[in-house]
């Protein structure tokens, strides 16, 4: 187990890349690195007692790394989607919700938006949109979401590592 010098000394390093552009890898090396030597991190003012809470609070420090080149492929794709989910600072919910924010957050969460019970049911089960929960949906929403409100088909398979770049940068 770390003492606390050393665990204020990972918390630092790991919200500092919050704050500056660094490599995916190092960020991984610096994140695994701490859970292969210790079963708690410090969280805040709290301590996390076990790995699973350790993975969790380290995960929330961490920044979600954005490829630019294909999230500006994913803004270009995102144009078909225009019609019923808006994005930036104006943004509201429409025929579909607004998605800012979307990646990594609880399924069926935006407000003032009324979502079919399909995605309700979804959210109840504490579903998150995840880089594989987003691929799934974007790929066949209906197969995803049982008696989903969207109509879109799904994404052919070309596009979806575009958008799902696209929907982390507007999530920043």
């Amino acid at each position: 187990m770390q003492d606390s010098s050393q665990l204020a000394a990972i918390h630092y390093a790991v919200k500092q890349t919050r704050n500056h552009r660094m490599s995916k890898f190092f960020n991984t090396m610096v994140i695994a690195g701490f859970l292969a030597s210790s079963t708690a991190v410090w969280a805040g003012t709290e301590t996390a007692a076990t790995t699973e809470e350790a993975t969790e609070a380290v995960a929330e420090m961490a920044p979600v790394m954005i490829d630019e080149a294909l999230a500006k492929k994913g803004k270009k794709t995102f144009k078909k989607c225009k019609a019923c989910h808006k994005v930036g600072d104006k943004a509201k919910n429409g025929v579909g919700p607004m998605l800012n924010g979307v990646y990594g957050a609880e399924m069926g969460s935006k407000p003032d938006y009324k979502y079919s019970k399909g995605m309700l049911a979804l959210a109840a089960d504490g579903g998150v949109w995840t880089e594989e929960n987003l691929r799934t949906f974007l790929t066949s929403p209906k197969k995803f979401v049982n008696k989903t409100k969207m109509s879109f088909k799904g994404l052919k398979e070309k596009d979806l590592d575009g958008m799902v770049e696209y929907l982390k940068s507007v999530s920043q």
